[in-house]
C-alpha cells in the first residue's frame, strides 16, 4: 500500500515534472551563489497525519513518508554543507497520544536508528548524530538504538545531526536549571548563592545543546505559526519560516525557497 501510494504521488506530479526541475535548478544556483548559509538549522517536522488524511491513507503510512522525507532533507543538507541540523521528531505532548500510536511511533524511531547506524551516508559524511530530549520513559530497545546510533558516530566530525526526540523546551529549561543547581549543590554552594550570581550562560551551559551554535534559522512545515516549544531558550535570535506544505510532501523548491528567504534578511539580533 505504501508503494501504491508513492506511484500515485508521482504520477500526480509527473506532468510539471520539467518545470519543477527547472525552477529547481534556478533555486538552487541563486542559493549557492550566496555567501551566506543557515550554521544551525533547525527543522519541526509538522503535518505527518494530516498528510495522509488528505491523501487517503492509513495515519501510519504519514509517517513512513515523514521519515522517508526525513533522509531526503538530510541529503540536501549534506549537499548545501549545512553544517548543524536540528529535527523535532516527537514532542513531550506526543507522547501522550493514543498508545497504540505511540507504541507504533516507537517501534518507527527503533528501526530508523538502527538503519541510521549503519546509513553509509552517515558514515561516508563523518555525520554526528545525538538523540535529545527526555527518554527516560522510552522502551529500552528504543534507547538502546538510539544509544548505538550515538557511540558508533560519536567521533566523527561532519555535519552535526540532532533528533530531538521527546523533546519538549519547557523541559529542556528545567532539565538545565535542575542541572545547574545540582552542580552548584556540590560545589557546595547554597541556593541563596547560586541565585544571587545566576546568569543566562550558566544556563545554556546546561541545555541539551551546549556547544553548539544556536539556531539561525527555523523552518515549520504544515502552516502552524507557532514554536510549540522548539528550542525555547535557543530561538531567541532565530528566524523563522512557515510553510504550509505539510512534512511528507515538503519538495526540494519549498527547502530552497525557505533559504532563499534566510538569505534575504538583515539579521539585527535584537538591535
Amino acid at each position: 500500500m505504501r508503494s501504491g501510494a508513492k506511484t500515485a504521488l508521482k504520477l500526480r506530479d509527473a506532468a510539471a515534472t520539467p518545470l519543477y526541475w527547472w525552477y529547481a535548478q534556478h533555486l538552487e544556483r541563486q542559493v549557492k551563489a550566496h555567501a551566506r548559509l543557515p550554521q544551525h538549522l533547525g527543522l519541526i517536522l509538522d503535518g505527518n497525519r494530516r498528510f495522509a488524511k488528505v491523501a487517503g491513507m492509513q495515519r501510519e503510512l504519514g509517517y513512513e513518508f515523514g521519515i522517508d522525507k526525513a533522509h531526503e532533507v538530510l541529503q540536501w543538507c549534506l549537499e548545501l554543507g549545512i553544517p548543524v541540523a536540528t529535527i523535532w521528531v516527537l514532542s513531550t505532548d506526543n507522547v501522550k497520544r493514543d498508545p497504540a500510536e505511540v507504541a507504533h511511533l516507537m517501534k518507527l524511531f527503533e528501526r530508523e536508528a538502527r538503519n541510521l547506524s549503519i546509513d553509509k551516508r552517515i558514515h561516508g559524511n563523518r555525520v554526528r548524530v545525538r538523540a535529545i530530549g527526555q527518554h527516560h520513559d522510552f522502551p529500552a530497545e528504543v534507547t538502546a538504538a538510539l544509544g548505538e546510533l550515538e557511540e558508533k558516530t560519536r567521533h566523527y566530525d561532519g555535519m552535526l545531526l540532532n533528533i530531538a526526540v521527546g523533546y519538549g523546551g519547557r523541559e529542556e529549561i528545567v532539565d538545565a536549571v535542575k542541572a545547574h543547581l545540582e552542580t552548584q549543590s556540590v560545589a557546595g554552594r547554597s541556593v541563596a548563592e547560586v541565585a544571587a550570581e545566576l546568569h543566562p550562560d550558566h544556563l545554556s551551559a546546561q541545555m541539551y545543546t551546549t556547544g553548539v551554535p544556536d539556531p539561525d534559522f527555523i523552518i515549520r512545515t504544515s502552516g502552524e505559526i507557532r514554536l510549540s516549544g522548539f528550542m525555547l531558550w535557543q530561538s531567541v535570535y532565530s528566524e523563522f519560516y512557515f510553510c504550509d506544505v505539510y512534512w511528507p510532501g515538503f519538495r526540494r523548491v519549498d527547502f530552497l525557497r525557505a533559504l532563499r528567504d534566510f538569505q534575504d534578511r538583515k539579521r539585527r539580533f535584537g538591535k
